[in-house]
This record gives C-alpha cells, structure tokens and sequence, in this order.
C-alpha cells in the first residue's frame, strides 16, 4: 500500500494550483473586493449587506433603498462594525468614504424626502419615521447627544421644522436632523471657482466623497456628476470632533424615506478607507439604472400597428361596449390647476377598493361637507381616511382647492397629513393620515362611552394644537387662518397628541397683508363677534375660537347649550360669572374629581377668557399663548370686573339671534360641520 501515499501527493500538488486559479478568476469577476480597514463595492451583486425596510439588492447589482411606494424607509449596512478609534479612550481616526447615487421620482420637479449617508452606533431603526426624519431618528430623540450618529443628508425637500434652507441641498448632521451646516447642491468648478448647481432628482448618476481629518476634526463634502473627477475645493467643509460622537465601533450605512410623492433611492457603488483615500470606483463596473419614463416604439411597431388595429376593429369595440360601465366606474378628472397643487394623486380605483366600495360599516362621521369612510390602500396596506364630499356639499370646487393647497404643503407634527387626492364621478375625495383615537369631542362629551382624558392629557393636547396653530399663522410660508377651530376638528394619533384638521375654510395669504375676504363661515359658538358684525377676518379670530377651545376642553362642556328654562348660554359667560363669584373651580369638568393641577387649570380658563375677549385688539397673539402656556411669561393682570360683558347678549345686540338667522351664508356657516369629526 506505500504507492497510494505519493499518488494522493501528487493529486493534491495539482488541485492546490487549480484551487487558486479559479478563485483568482472569482474576485477578478466580483464587483467588489473586501480587504482590513477598506472595501470598494462597483455594483452590488453577490453582496453581503445588512439590508432592512424596503432596501434590497436587484437582480441587476442595484442596491435599491426604497421601492416608490409612500411613507416607507430602507437601510442599508456594511454588516460587521468598524473600530473607527485606535484604542477606546483615543481619538476617532481620519476616514474617507465615497459613494455613487441616483434618485428617481416620480415627477421631473418634486420628490420627497431623500437619503443619507450614516455612522451609528448599532443597527438598530425600530424607532425611526419615515418622510422627513429621513429613516434616522423620530420626534422625541432628534437632537439628543445619546443618538451617536454622523450623518451627510441629500435632502429633497424642504421643512420649516429642519430650518431647511430649500428642497435640494445637501447637509451634515450631528445627532440632529437640524443640520450644522447646508449647501445647495452643486459644486466649484475647478477651472473658473464658479459654483454650479445641481438637481437631486434629475435622474442621473452623481458622486458624493465624505472624508474626516482625525487631526485637524475637519468634516469635507464633495459633489459632482459621474462623469467629473472629484473638485478641489469641496461643497460643506465644517469643523467637528467626531470623538464626541462615535462610540469605539460603529456601523456605516444608507438610509432613505420616502413621504406623499413616490420616489425611488439607489446607490450603485461605495468605497470606504480607514486612514487614507477611499478606494476608487470602476463607474465602467456599475449597473444600470431603471427606464423611467416612456418606451421609445420601435419602427416594426409602426408599421405592424396600424394592421393589427384593422384586423381586430371588431373585437376592440365589442370589448369597449362589455366593459364601458366598469370604464366609466374609475373615470377620473383632471384639471391644469392639479399639475401645479396636487402633491399626490391616488387612483379612484384604490379608493374605491381600499373603502370596500365606501361601504357604510366604514364610515368615521359624515358632516355638511359629506362623509369621512376608513380605508386600506390596496398596494401599500397604509391605514387611511378618505373624505368624500357629497354632490350637494357646499364646500364646492373653491373651498377642496384650498384644502389642497394648505394641506399638501404643511408639515408639522400637530396638523393632520394630507396625503392625496381623487376627483371622479363628479366627486371630490381627501386621503388622509388615519388617525386611530377619533377626535378630541367626543372623549370631551362622552360619546360612544370613550375613557376619560385626565388632566395631564388633556393639556398636552392643547399645547399641540396651540403648536400647530402658531406654524400656521406665523411659521409657514404663508399667513394661514384654519377659520373652523373646534373640539371636532382636532383629532388624536396613536399617542393621544393632538393634530388639528380640516382646512376646508382655510384662509391663507402672505404675511405683512390682509385676507381680503367678507364672507362669515365657522361654527356657532366659536364665531368672534367682529367676524358677525363686519365680516372682517384676522389671525385673532381663529384666537377667539382657540379660547373657547380652552374653555370647552377644562370644563367638559359645549360652547353653547341650553339652561333648564330652555335659554342658550354661552360657555364663556358661565366661566367668567364662576370667575366673578371667586367659584372658578367649581366649573372645572367634575369628571376629573378634582385629580388635576388647579392652578393649571385655571390658567388655562383665564388664558381663554382673555383670548375669547369680544375686542379683538384685547386678544393675545399665538405666539404669546405659547409663551403663557410654557410657562415662559406670567399672564397680564386683569380682574373678573375687568371683563364685565355678556357674550349672549353681545352676539345678539350685534343683530345676531342664533334662533333667527336670515343670512343664506350665516346659516351654512353655523350648520356645517366638520367632516373629520367622525373619528379620523
């Protein structure tokens, strides 16, 4: 048996060789290669990525974040961490990052929200929002020093809550999605210093180097298209000690999110380096990107096409009558004024299914302005509520235009989302944020047997819709006046936060002016007296109506309702005759068995008799009801014999009967109402 020994010997001297050729010919065709402290990646097929949320790898080696579909986030991460600091208690060493990018939206001018290049501590997003938190962070740790993570933004839409400076520029952030520092996107053309501009979502590839300078704590950030080296002179240069933010090893990533408008994230190549320059990437190893838009026919079609379509005459109209009723079922409308506004336009067809034929088992309230059904949007199963106005509604063409406008442009996080629109069949339809609690009036009324909102509830409550409402008249672009403030309108998230709604009424004009307008709407109750009397309309009406919203929401009872004798009573006269009788107390909502911090409480009731005062001068600003309500100003010194007025009486020494009203626009004011207060 001793020639079996040499045999194998010698079978595996040749297999060694064999082994190593066919691996050399492996990593020659891989479109990446993996060594200590860098890595290059030219496309992403065969890639071993951390992948989460809608981000996945295509077919073609495309390392897709998200997939168009709204309000979703993707990540993306090299999958072992990295020991960013030489030892744990030293300093973090310079590195240099470079990757190639590519958004495609849905529409050639709009996209929403974008992506970022991270380094964080774990891999971990559970918590992060989609839409403008960008797939990161959430409401309650944006801006907390404990979140550890660097992050270069590609921002592709602006928030006033981000003090963005536009919606295409690019940031580095730090624990925040507040950036340190911002540039519009471009970049310095070496050869005349000139700076040229860039657009995020022109469909084109383009190559952005994020390098840090351990010594100096120098953050650099480059741009430029595919096809140009790196420029000299970078676009954001800021100075930063990132020791104070990385932990001793730390993952880096993409992360994307996507809100009202369908848009698509890719990242085709990456390359990192610890210590010196990243790795260049092999653009001629990248993978395409999707067609977008449509197909170009091809000349064989043109000429094929026009004989098909005589040959088969016959059977296309006997197809077209079949099906014209189901045809004329999804027949949808679209005007001019709908390119330019509309921020996102859903299918009727999706509406109609997702409402399961706006059955009535899933109707959340009906109103004067028509009905608010709970729906499921087939595609993306999100939870929504469509607002259909009725043939007859009074809110008209004019007044969902308006609704449009405001709400597909405001983003705040006490102001009910609008995600889209449908017109079809002669109807108007809204697509809303689902709002899972229903509205604030009915926990204050006790409809539906709905648990008791505490005190503590119920101030968080109005110090988010006291949020919401400086936004709009102070904090937007334009100067907005919601004109319909009540209890129904404000509905509650998942969180009990409240979110105000409906912005049928909306007025909205630019700052510094006056909204040309004498038409009297809102509702009875919340109606201050120089709108009745003058038709004149301000930002301190909508104070008016937020008044009567703080006493409605301490004392548990309606603006208006009737005494034994059957005589109406306003709520504001009984909270000042309590005031007068030094019995202020007494008039808090007995629900809460006196668990509640009276003297918040009673803040809160003065707060509103002084912004419910019948001179508008008189009233305090939004932006001082802030300030009274965080506790940041004491309130003015004044006295219940300061306030010696009837509100009754005002109302109906103004000419103002509730029990006879003659005016045709009064009394459609006093009628309507809401169509979210149904429990979106």
């Amino acid at each position: 048996m001793s020639w079996v020994t040499p045999m194998l010997d010698k079978k595996h001297k040749c297999f060694i060789p064999c082994q190593l050729f066919f691996l050399f010919i492996c990593l020659n065709r891989a479109p990446f290669t993996i060594a200590n402290d860098q890595f290059v990646y030219s496309g992403f097929a065969q890639a071993n990525l951390s992948l989460d949320g809608a981000a996945t790898i295509t077919p073609d080696g495309l390392l897709e974040l998200t997939n168009g579909t709204f309000n979703l986030q993707g990540h993306a991460l090299y999958p072992t961490p990295l020991h960013f600091r030489t030892s744990p208690s030293g300093y973090v060493q310079s590195f240099s990052i470079s990757f190639v990018f590519s958004i495609l939206s849905a529409y050639p001018d709009k996209s929403a929200d974008g992506m970022a290049f991270f380094v964080t501590r774990n891999k971990n997003f559970s918590s992060a929002l989609p839409a403008q938190y960008l797939g990161l962070l959430n409401n309650q740790n944006n801006g907390k020093a404990s979140n550890h993570i660097f992050a270069v933004e590609l921002d592709t839409n602006q928030n006033s809550e981000f003090q963005d400076i536009n919606g295409n520029h690019v940031g580095i952030n730090i624990n925040s999605l507040h950036s340190v520092q911002s540039h519009d996107a471009g970049f310095f053309d070496d050869k005349t210093g000139m700076f040229k501009n860039l657009s995020l979502i022109s469909r084109e590839m383009m190559q952005v180097w994020v390098e840090y300078d351990g010594g100096a704590t120098k953050v650099d950030v480059t741009l430029a298209p595919i096809k140009m080296a790196k420029p000299a002179r970078p676009l954001l240069s800021t100075i930063y000690d990132l020791s104070t933010v990385f932990t001793d090893t730390a993952y880096i990533g993409f992360s994307s999110a996507t809100g009202v408008i369908k848009s698509r994230y890719y990242i085709l190549g990456w390359s990192f380096s610890m210590g010196k320059t990243a790795p260049g990437i092999d653009t001629t190893k990248l993978p395409q990107l999707p067609h977008v838009g449509p197909k170009p026919h091809s000349k064989v079609l043109k000429i094929v096409l026009p004989i098909v379509i005589a040959a088969f005459i016959l059977i296309a109209g006997i197809i077209i009558i079949l099906f014209a009723r189901r045809k004329l079922a999804y027949t949808e409308l679209q005007e001019d004024w709908e390119i330019e506004f509309g921020p996102h336009r859903f299918p009727y067809k999706d509406l109609f299914i997702g409402t399961q034929g706006f059955n009535n088992k899933n109707i959340l309230g009906a109103g004067g302005f028509g009905k608010v059904y709970k729906g499921i949007l087939p595609t993306s199963q999100l939870e929504v509520a469509v607002k259909k106005l009725s043939h007859d509604s009074k809110q008209g063409t004019k007044e969902f235009i308006t609704e449009i406008v405001s709400m597909g442009r405001l983003r705040h996080r006490n102001l009910v989302q609008l995600l889209g629109y449908c017109r079809g069949k002669g109807e108007l339809l809204l697509v809303y944020d689902y709002m899972p609690n229903g509205s604030l009036d009915k926990y204050l009324h006790c409809e539906q047997e709905m648990p008791l909102l505490d005190w503590a509830m119920r101030f968080h409550i109005i110090e988010g819709v006291a949020c919401g409402l400086l936004y709009l008249h102070e904090k937007w672009d334009k100067a907005i006046i919601h004109r319909d403030i009540k209890a129904s309108n404000v509905l509650l998230d998942s969180e009990l936060n409240g979110r105000l709604g409906d912005f049928g009424l909306a007025k909205s004009y630019d700052h510094g002016t006056d909204p040309h307008t004498t038409r009297v709407v809102g509702t009875m109750g919340y109606l201050a007296p120089e709108l009745l009397r003058t038709g004149k309309l301000s930002a301190l009406t909508d104070v008016f109506a937020f008044g009567i919203f703080l006493l409605e929401v301490t004392c548990g009872q309606r603006p208006v309702k009737q005494d034994a004798n059957g005589d109406r009573v306003m709520l504001v006269d009984l909270v000042l005759e309590n005031w007068q009788k030094g019995t202020m107390v007494e008039i808090i909502d007995q629900r809460l068995q006196g668990k509640c911090k009276t003297d918040e409480a009673c803040l809160v009731l003065k707060l509103g008799l002084l912004c419910s005062q019948p001179f508008a001068s008189t009233r305090p600003s939004m932006h001082q009801v802030m300030q009274y309500l965080n506790g940041d100003m004491p309130l003015p010194e004044f006295a219940p014999t300061d306030m010696s007025f009837s509100m009754q009486a005002l109302m109906e020494n103004r000419g103002f009967n509730p029990s006879s009203v003659s005016n045709p626009q009064l009394m459609t004011s006093i009628a309507t109402l809401s169509g979210l207060s149904g429990g979106r």
